[in-house]
């Protein structure tokens, strides 16, 4: 009996998957991700295998990185003396280590088709990785998903065609903010960490992770965790900082390095001296800290309603958890009493009425399996919708909107963005855009121009004066919507 209910029950989710209603939210509905998500990532893998295999590959940093891995393969330490082609090491120790083993696997970097597959893994898993973050905060639509990702040309090539180290360090990155989610604080800040030794970039999230450390865990145990990240990067580069530490720190983390105008995408417009002047780097350092100032104390607010809920969650789940155990055993007991209620009918008809039944007995046999059946499955019907359920996944919201916030702020006053740089926040702009009030039609206007800029180059005046535009318009609207949600909290409270 208990097989074939569990067969009707399958049967009718079947049914389910081809209403309209359910059809339709796969398409529109957050909460119906996780197929959309699937589907995602399998086009993502026959895709990518396509452009490896028809695109022909274009020389850029790779060949300059393993040069640099050489060099340090051979017995180099002092970092001021490993160079490729395009210049000096400027990336930390975590960047050597790993680029070190894709030397090894792509036979000192040459095979390059293997190594475009190893990048192919690597932006599966980052894929992944970032569509479960959107899983747990149901905020986007699946269609905006599928659009935006599948359709971008530029994440493409820097992914598969450039093999840059950005989307190392922000796979890295993703690792650890889904650690963070299922607060495993140890991990989370292990995997940080090693995203900032890839690339110094990753440190643009910090602010907003300091402050989520200290609401969520107190000011000991966000020593602790800082003391974690600290300690990662002194042993991932004590080999270098033994034999010239001033060379490690200041090629790994040099905080004012010149960019080449050459390559900007967010400053064309500007004249080559004004870019590279130290006031204007200033004037975009001071912009950069005003800017934190006025979105901190909102993410601080995000941050301590997170904490608070995430409290509730500890003491009401087990509550929920072990209610809806005494239901489903008390289900069962229903189930057996309706069953073996049935059987004693039949059993009094038996008697009273032994030789019709010895007549049709085959055919009550059947009856009486039907109404077993309709019986089992009314109560499980009716039981399954008096279970208790609260979704704790939708408070990821509070986490993640000030992490992409406070890195989002980072990019908006960087001194220059490079064409890969674009692969540090991408995938963070379908949800900033889904946290303002614009239409449908402008957020998709502003992710279009967007990648229409980043697809130009070189870039030109226009492109530049555009992308900042866009940006301008990302961070007032979410900034905006923040502002405008906790005041109207401020007032329920």
């Amino acid at each position: 009996m208990g097989s074939r209910n569990r067969l009707q029950e399958i049967n009718h989710e079947l049914k389910k998957l081809f209403t309209w209603n359910y059809l339709k939210g796969l398409v529109v509905n957050p909460a119906q991700l996780p197929l959309m998500a699937f589907l995602i990532i399998v086009a993502e893998l026959i895709l990518n295998v396509l452009i490896v295999e028809r695109v022909p590959y274009t020389e850029i940093d790779w060949k300059a990185y393993m040069q640099e891995c050489e060099g340090f393969l051979n017995g180099t330490l002092d970092y001021s003396k490993l160079r490729g082609d395009t210049g000096p090491l400027v990336y930390p120790a975590g960047f050597v280590y790993i680029y070190s083993l894709f030397y090894f696997l792509t036979d000192k970097g040459h095979n390059i088709k293997l190594a475009q597959y190893i990048f192919i893994g690597v932006y599966i898993l980052l894929l992944s990785l970032v569509l479960r973050i959107y899983i747990k905060t149901k905020k986007v639509p699946p269609y905006v998903l599928a659009i935006t990702i599948l359709t971008s040309y530029r994440i493409h090539s820097i992914h598969i065609l450039r093999m840059f180290n950005d989307p190392v360090a922000v796979l890295f990155l993703y690792m650890s903010m889904n650690f963070f989610l299922d607060s495993k604080w140890y991990l989370g800040s292990i995997f940080y960490s090693l995203a900032v030794s890839i690339k110094m970039n990753i440190l643009l999230y910090a602010p907003a992770l300091f402050f989520f450390y200290l609401i969520n865990l107190g000011l000991k145990d966000t020593i602790k965790q800082l003391f974690i990240c600290g300690m990662i990067q002194l042993v991932l580069g004590l080999p270098f900082l033994v034999v010239n530490p001033v060379a490690y720190i200041k090629g790994s983390f040099d905080l004012g390095r010149v960019f080449n105008h050459t390559w900007t995408v967010n400053y064309r417009f500007l004249d080559i001296k004004l870019f590279e002047s130290v006031y204007f780097h200033l004037t975009l350092l001071s912009i950069h800290i005003m800017l934190l100032l006025i979105c901190l104390p909102m993410c601080i607010k995000y941050f301590q309603s997170y904490c608070r809920l995430k409290f509730v969650q500890k003491q009401v789940q087990p509550q929920i958890e072990a209610k809806n155990k005494e239901r489903k055993s008390k289900l069962k007991k229903d189930i057996k009493m309706k069953l073996n209620s049935n059987i004693d009918k039949e059993e009094k008809l038996s008697k009273e009425q032994e030789q019709f039944i010895n007549s049709f007995e085959m055919m009550l046999q059947k009856s009486s399996q039907k109404s077993g059946n309709k019986t089992a499955k009314k109560i499980v019907n009716n039981e399954s919708e008096k279970a208790y359920s609260i979704n704790f996944d939708i408070l990821s919201q509070l986490f993640v909107l000030p992490m992409f916030l406070v890195n989002f702020i980072g990019i908006v006053c960087a001194r220059s963005l490079h064409y890969q740089f674009y692969s540090w926040y991408f995938h963070t702009l379908p949800y900033l855009l889904w946290c303002t009030n614009y239409t449908i039609i402008i957020r998709f206007l502003i992710l279009a121009l967007i990648e229409f800029c980043w697809n130009t180059y070189p870039s030109t005046d226009i492109t530049s004066a555009m992308l900042h535009i866009c940006h301008i318009s990302i961070l007032y609207g979410v900034c905006k919507k923040m502002s405008t949600e906790l005041k109207m909290a401020s007032k329920v409270q």
